[in-house]
């Protein structure tokens, strides 16, 4: 059995009040103002004994004045804007004068935009002409030798040989008399809508004699309605000395006048288109312009 705990008024204590004297009442404190704040305890509790600390002034409420914007070194010479205000909207430096925009609005003959770079000088021809954009020919320099020389494009696939990708790669019976001869006479060039990666090296093994001044591959072409076309303004040559060798009429769709069409070849091995071309191509090396003698091979033809 447990004793019950003895009575908190039992219970001597030399510094506890006694209950039955009354506790003296405060004198009346006179009106006043506002309490100011008391500030915080300091660290480990209030201060015993001593004056308490002064009270520190209340801060100012803080304005919209006190805030400092960063602006970057290209802003530096801009009015700072209050914070919640829209700055106003600067306008954009003019890179052109008033002629140079002009001018620039004018159409070229050929109906291209005019080219320049801005802030640059427009230059002007002296017959008051805009000058045309510098075209990068695909083909380079006509080498010496070559001056006097009309070019042929030649294709490859299905005129010069058949190829089953991954098995081998058919040559077309007399391509060797065919491109041996075609070297003396003309400045032949190899254009094929093939990649690089493939033509390249099949024209390695083709052309024994180095009869292809130039090799032009897939990224020459111009792609239009779904086919690669070869575009012989982009040669750099006269077109009026050109003769493209194709077996695609789409191929040459842009410049119909300055092909000379070959049948395709798969793998009929008693063919003679290409020796039967060499004494036609024998005749058109000695024109100075190949569309009339090209005009009236079509016509007999």
């Amino acid at each position: 059995m447990f004793a019950a705990p003895a009575r908190a008024e039992e219970t001597p204590c030399c510094n506890k009040v006694s209950s039955a004297a009354p506790l003296p009442r405060p004198p009346p404190r006179a009106a006043a103002g506002p309490r100011p704040a008391s500030p915080p305890p300091p660290p480990g509790g209030p201060r015993r004994g001593g004056p308490p600390p002064p009270t520190p002034p209340s801060p100012a409420p803080m304005e919209h004045q006190s805030i400092i914007a960063q602006v970057s070194r290209e802003e530096g010479s801009a009015p700072l804007q209050e914070k919640g205000t829209q700055a106003p909207a600067t306008k954009k430096p003019r890179s052109r004068s008033i002629l140079q925009s002009l001018f620039c609005c004018l159409c070229r003959d050929d109906g291209e935009p005019c080219a320049g770079t801005p802030g640059a000088p427009l230059l002007v021809e002296e017959n008051g002409a805009l000058p045309k954009a510098a075209v990068k020919h695909l083909l380079p320099e006509i080498k010496p030798q070559d001056a006097s020389k009309l070019c042929v494009v030649i294709d490859l696939d299905e005129t010069l040989v058949h190829s089953s990708f991954k098995v081998y790669v058919l040559k077309r019976p007399h391509v060797d008399e065919f491109l041996q001869r075609m070297g003396e006479l003309f400045e032949c060039v190899l254009f094929t809508a093939s990649l690089a990666k493939y033509a390249d090296p099949v024209a390695d093994l083709l052309d024994k004699w180095g009869a292809f001044r130039a090799r032009l591959f897939r990224e020459s072409c111009v792609f239009h309605r779904g086919n690669y076309v070869k575009d012989l303004s982009r040669l750099g040559r006269d077109l009026r000395r050109i003769i493209i060798v194709d077996n695609s009429p789409a191929s040459y769709i842009f410049h119909p006048d300055n092909a000379v069409p070959v049948a395709s070849w798969f793998d009929n091995m008693a063919d003679t288109e290409l020796l039967d071309l060499l004494p036609f191509f024998e005749r058109l090396s000695k024109v100075e312009d190949v569309y009339a003698v090209l005009k009236k091979q079509r016509t007999n033809s």
